[in-house]
């Protein structure tokens, strides 16, 4: 199965039958590495912790044994988060007034990170922002003994941006307040992005992201990281690129680069985009690739992952 996604022209919702050809021709053009995010049906029913997120019948848990399986090589990331699987659409469970609950937040998330861990992903990354998750969920590794073939990609400098629109449209996900303001960063802020970034590589972050990808908080967390720092060049962007390029303000392809070279420029050591499909080429070590899979079963549930073209850092078997 395969559905085109309105806000994102080009790219598409596939089933896992059709995703795992398509990432067959990726893996050829030399792709390394998949970030699996997903989403439902309406035939499943969303709630206040996301029970969805991580079970055997959801989209992401079932969808890593055979990716793992038919691409041995391939680098695989799983997104988690919970926005796609909640009733509220926020990447955390909520008391009943609709503030953050961050104590039953970081054990859900921690919980959700050690399923897919377990189903055999190479590297979890936690999205929500609360603080303590990334000690939770290195210490649930620990526990399980996977600290060493499992590493941790946190979310460190996610902004509450408007940028998400088209991503939160394909993964049918709808936020009803304005929670997301507290626990994410306001689009001013920079000395709090240095605080949180630090802050997840102190609790034991391998890699630590900046969402969006914007040049200074990129630059700045060059600066202060002693991990990878990956830049995610979130779905507005694309959308609006593409936007511009269709009124004939300029090419696609070339702006498209343009975009993730700056990215490179400021320091990042990783990009997560959409921009890889543009052109079709053989993917370079910074472009990356975004695509929309199909749980197994496409009645069931429904999965999006973001293809990212370059080498990631692999834990060492303990």
């Amino acid at each position: 199965m395969e559905e085109p996604i309105p806000g994102l022209p080009g790219q598409y919702i596939r089933g896992l039958n059709k995703l795992l050809p398509f990432l067959s021709e990726l893996v050829l053009k030399g792709l390394h590495s998949v970030i699996l995010f997903g989403t439902l049906l309406n035939i499943h029913t969303k709630d206040n912790i996301g029970s969805m997120a991580d079970s055997i019948d959801g989209p992401i848990r079932p969808a890593i044994p055979p990716i793992r399986q038919a691409f041995p090589e391939l680098y695989v990331i799983a997104d988690v988060s919970l926005c796609e699987y909640t009733d509220h659409g926020h990447s955390s469970v909520l008391f009943e007034d609709g503030t953050v609950d961050n104590e039953a937040t970081i054990a859900r998330v921690s919980n959700m990170a050690l399923s897919f861990a377990r189903a055999g992903a190479n590297c979890v990354a936690p999205s929500d922002m609360s603080d303590g998750r990334i000690r939770a969920i290195k210490l649930k590794l620990i526990e399980a003994r996977l600290e060493g073939k499992v590493a941790i990609m946190s979310y460190s400098a996610k902004y509450a941006s408007c940028l998400y629109g088209p991503f939160r449209e394909a993964v049918s996900s709808k936020l009803v307040t304005d929670e997301h303001k507290r626990y994410l960063l306001p689009p001013p802020a920079r000395k709090l992005a240095h605080k949180a970034m630090l802050r997840d590589m102190n609790e034991g972050s391998d890699m630590i992201i900046v969402k969006p990808g914007w040049a200074d908080i990129i630059s700045d967390a060059k600066g202060i990281s002693n991990v990878p720092v990956v830049a995610m060049q979130v779905s507005g962007e694309f959308a609006m690129i593409h936007a511009a390029a269709s009124a004939g303000v300029f090419d696609l392809e070339t702006m498209a680069l343009e975009t993730t070279e700056v990215i490179a420029r400021a320091g990042a050591d990783a990009i997560i985009s959409v921009v890889g499909m543009v052109s079709g080429q053989q993917p370079s070590s910074m472009s990356t690739v975004e695509i929309f899979p199909l749980h197994k079963d496409a009645d069931a549930a429904r999965s999006t992952s973001e293809l990212v073209s370059m080498p990631l850092p692999r834990r060492r078997p303990a």
